[in-house]
């Protein structure tokens, strides 16, 4: 018997809000958390608007902030939706509680380049209209903070979670781009079900709002240009899609084993049903035009929690509101949930808080399980347009009020990463 894994504290930072019920709120609403960039110049930019997160302050989390001084923002989300989750959980207040049990799995980004000190050393470093390496070496040594440069790293962020809560236990951070919080979460749930811990604080944090960032993804001509509309910008499953709104935050959950959580009598949120992963093998930046690898892993899910394509209630969408991902995905769920999928809501909350990128997938389990709480699905906004490609229920603009006990949650990355996962009520 596999040792059973729950959920037993939340916490979100998000375009939508700074909590896990902030944040749900403003999706049972449909609000948009699309508005113009404000923390650079973008007005020369395709793409002007992105989902930044409002009103955060490290400040509010933790007393020591000068120790993260040189630390990002997606380091400092981390650590903010990480200290919710873990006063949710009341995991460290128990008197039992064993540092060497209680381990960290992130699927995190790496952190911000300074851009303006970047370009300022590539433009000082010219010589006769080339970057001389010699001297620009010299320039971003005497120049640049070292300490910043590392808190760019990708690990950063698992690591200091470790030190601010004293997790011991197994340390890791996955990077498989838009499925690594899921692919957390998931891993971290084999960690628990093997015996290598009890408890793992697990999730995702991320910021891409910058202008490699930006600029990147507008190469790849993959960001709405819908500039005079951003709230109007991220419109899954809807015809005139035109691309995905970068947006920003963290996800994290304590995911503990269902006796250890009993013992404390600790509030369980939900299980951690079911963990499918599978690679595309196919190209970098296009998913297989079958949808191989996500058929695939929603029946590695299904079969890993033995349930049947007629046990789900509900789809959370990766949706990002690309033309070929959105189609695909229709696709996959087809393929994986057979002829249920007629019957199936789906939904996709990046319609209101743009795409998270690395932290996208945490935050999306935890709005399946207070949908799964309070029997409410989350919208899909502004769809306006029917495609005939995407053909499946996907919960139009307005939330709706329906009982569900079990969840699906799908995460597909740039390189092909596929992760889906299940999610369910806690029944003893």
């Amino acid at each position: 018997m596999k040792r059973r894994v729950v959920v037993t504290g939340i916490g979100c930072i998000t375009p939508l809000g700074n909590t896990a019920e902030q944040m749900w709120q403003g999706l049972q609403e449909g609000r948009s958390g699309v508005r113009p960039i404000t923390y650079f110049d973008a007005s020369a930019f395709p793409t002007k608007f992105a989902a930044e997160v409002p009103e955060f302050r490290l400040e509010d989390y933790i007393d020591d902030t000068e120790r993260f001084a040189d630390a990002g923002r997606n380091i400092r989300f981390a650590i903010g939706a990480a200290t919710q989750a873990v006063q949710d959980s009341g995991l460290t207040d128990d008197p039992q509680f064993d540092p060497a049990q209680f381990g960290v799995y992130l699927g995190a980004g790496e952190g911000q380049q300074d851009f303006m000190q970047f370009m300022s050393l590539v433009a000082d470093s010219q010589k006769d209209g080339t970057v001389d390496q010699e001297k620009f070496t010299h320039e971003f040594l005497s120049r640049m903070n070292p300490r910043f440069e590392m808190e760019l790293e990708p690990n950063m962020a698992a690591a200091h979670l470790a030190s601010l809560f004293d997790a011991q236990g197994p340390n890791l951070n996955c990077l498989t781009a838009c499925a690594a919080s899921s692919q957390a979460i998931g891993e971290a749930t084999e960690i628990i079900r093997r015996g290598d811990a009890v408890a793992m604080l697990s999730g995702g944090a991320h910021s891409m709002i910058h202008p490699f960032g930006v600029t990147g993804f507008n190469l790849l001509t993959a960001l709405s240009e819908r500039n005079d509309d951003p709230a109007g910008a991220s419109r899954p499953f809807d015809l005139t899609r035109d691309g995905f709104v970068l947006g920003e935050g963290a996800g994290m959950l304590i995911l503990e084993e269902l006796e250890h959580a009993r013992a404390r009598g600790a509030h369980i949120y939900g299980e951690i049903r079911g963990y499918g992963s599978s690679a595309d093998a196919f190209r970098i930046t296009d998913i297989h035009p079958e949808g191989r690898g996500a058929i695939s892993c929603i029946r590695m899910a299904l079969e890993d929690a033995q349930m049947n394509p007629e046990d789900i209630d509900y789809v959370n969408a990766h949706g990002t509101s690309t033309k070929v991902n959105d189609r695909v995905e229709t696709m996959a769920i087809r393929g994986g949930l057979k002829d249920h999928a007629d019957n199936v809501p789906v939904s996709s909350i990046k319609s209101m808080m743009g795409h998270l990128i690395a932290a996208a997938g945490s935050v999306e389990a935890i709005t399946c399980l207070l949908a799964i709480r309070d029997g409410v699905l989350p919208p899909t906004i502004n769809y306006e347009t029917p495609d005939p490609d995407c053909d499946l229920d996907y919960v139009p603009n307005q939330a709706r009020q329906v009982p569900i006990r079990t969840a699906l949650s799908n995460s597909f990355g740039f390189g092909g990463q596929n992760v889906a996962l299940i999610l369910s009520a806690f029944a003893a």
